[in-house]
C-alpha cells in the first residue's frame, strides 16, 4: 500500500477548514495509507493517535509563536526519522505559510519523494508575506520546490506563480457534505442574518453590524465564531444601537452547523479577502442566499445577476467595505423572493455537481495523487 506523509500545523481535535479537508479526503481515499506531523498544543493531546484513516504523530508542546516557528524545524527532523520506518511514496503540506518550509527541507533532503503543495490560505496574501519574512528564502522554496501545486481557487493559483513556481497546478476546491447540510430553513417572524466566522479583520462582520441601522429592526444578525475583534464588534454593536439584533453565539461545533444554519434566512460575510471559502458553500448547500463579495477565491463560485450576466446567479455580490450595499441586498432579497428562490436553485445545483466531497476525492485521487503514487 503506498503511504503519505501529511505536514500539518494542527489537527484534530483543533479543528478548521483544513483540518475538515484533510480527514473527509483521507478517510474516502482507504487504499492509501496516510500519516501526519503536527503540533502538540498541550498535554492533553496524544503524541500518537490513529484519527480516520490517519497515523497522527504530533511533536512540540505548545501553543505560542516560538513554538509555531520552530515547529517548521522540528516537523523536518520527525519527518526524516519517519521516513527511514516507513518509505514514503509523497509528502503533502498543508498551506505554505504552515508546512511549505518543513516539506520543501524534507524534499531537499529526499529528493526522489513527490513533494504535493496544498495552498488554502485564507488570510490576506500581503499579510502572510510579512509575517515570513523571518524565513522568507525559505517560504520562497516552499513553492519552488513542489512537484505539483493544489490550489483551492484561481486566486491561490496565481499566488503559486508569483512566487515562482513553473510546475503544474490544479485547482481543486474543499467541498462540503451535502446531506448534513440539506434542509428547510425554519419559518420565524425576524429576518436572521447568519455568518460563521473567525471574529478577525478579514472577515468583515464589522460591516454587517455597520448595515444594521440601514434596515429594519426585525432583521437580526448572529454570529457563529471567536476572535480577537470581539470586544470590538460588541463595543461597535451598542455605539450604533443595535446591540440588541446582534446575538454573539460564540463556538459552535461544526457537526452542528447545519442545525443552525436552518434557522437562519440570509447567510453573510462581506470578505475583505478569501482564500476559497467553504462556509459560503456550506450555506448554499443549506439553501441560504448568500452575500458576499467576489474577493479571491469567493469569485470561483459566487455569481450575481448584475456583476455576471453571462452566468447563472449563485449569490448576491456587494463590494468590500460597502455596508450600504450589503443593506441593499437584504432589502433585495427580501422583496423578491422568486428571484432569491432562483438563486438558490443555481447555488444549490452548482454545490452538488461540484463541491461535494465525493467528487472533491476523486479529483484528488485522478490528478494529484495517482500520477505520483501510480493508485488506481
Amino acid at each position: 500500500m503506498k503511504k503519505v506523509l501529511i505536514f500539518s500545523l494542527a489537527y484534530y481535535p483543533h479543528v478548521g477548514g483544513a483540518e475538515v479537508a484533510i480527514k473527509e479526503i483521507t478517510d474516502r481515499l482507504t487504499d492509501i495509507e496516510f500519516h501526519m506531523v503536527t503540533m502538540r498544543f498541550s498535554a492533553s493531546n496524544a503524541k500518537e493517535e490513529r484519527v480516520g484513516n490517519i497515523q497522527v504523530h504530533r511533536i512540540g508542546g505548545g501553543s505560542s509563536k516560538l513554538h509555531k516557528f520552530l515547529f517548521q524545524f522540528h516537523a523536518v527532523w520527525a519527518a526524516h526519522k519517519l521516513h527511514k520506518k516507513h518509505s514514503y511514496s509523497a509528502v503533502w503540506a498543508m498551506m505554505a505559510h504552515a508546512t511549505g518550509v518543513p516539506a520543501s527541507l524534507f524534499k531537499t533532503w529526499h529528493k526522489d519523494v513527490p513533494y504535493i503543495l496544498n495552498l488554502q490560505e485564507g488570510d490576506p496574501i500581503a499579510h502572510i508575506e510579512r509575517t515570513m519574512l523571518p524565513l522568507w528564502p525559505l517560504f520562497v522554496r516552499a513553492f519552488t520546490k513542489a512537484d505539483v501545486v493544489q490550489a483551492l481557487s484561481t486566486y491561490l493559483a496565481a499566488w503559486a506563480r508569483v512566487r515562482g513556481y513553473k510546475g503544474p497546478i490544479e485547482i481543486i476546491p474543499n467541498g462540503v457534505s451535502i446531506s448534513q447540510f440539506e434542509g428547510v430553513p425554519e419559518a420565524h417572524e425576524r429576518v436572521v442574518l447568519i455568518t460563521t466566522s473567525r471574529l478577525v479583520h478579514k472577515n468583515a462582520v464589522d460591516d454587517v453590524i455597520k448595515a444594521l441601522p440601514l434596515l429594519p429592526t426585525l432583521v437580526q444578525f448572529r454570529i457563529l465564531g471567536t476572535g480577537k475583534e470581539e470586544v470590538n464588534l460588541k463595543a461597535m454593536a451598542k455605539k450604533l444601537g443595535v446591540e440588541p439584533r446582534v446575538e454573539f453565539v460564540g463556538y459552535v461545533d461544526h457537526a452542528k452547523l447545519p442545525e443552525e444554519l436552518h434557522k437562519a434566512d440570509i447567510f453573510i460575510r462581506p470578505s475583505r479577502s478569501e482564500g476559497f471559502g467553504a462556509s459560503f458553500v456550506e450555506a448554499m448547500a443549506a439553501g441560504l442566499p448568500v452575500i458576499a463579495t467576489q474577493e479571491g477565491g469567493i469569485a470561483d463560485f459566487l455569481f450575481d445577476a448584475k456583476k455576471n450576466p453571462d452566468k447563472a446567479p449563485t449569490g448576491f455580490a456587494v463590494d468590500k467595505n460597502s455596508p450600504e450595499q450589503i443593506a441593499e441586498a437584504v432589502k433585495t432579497i427580501l422583496a423578491h423572493p422568486e428571484q432569491v428562490a432562483e438563486v438558490v436553485k443555481n447555488a444549490h445545483a452548482m454545490v452538488q455537481e461540484k463541491y461535494d466531497w465525493d467528487i472533491v476525492a476523486r479529483h484528488m485521487r485522478e490528478r494529484v495523487f495517482r500520477p505520483f503514487l501510480k493508485v488506481e
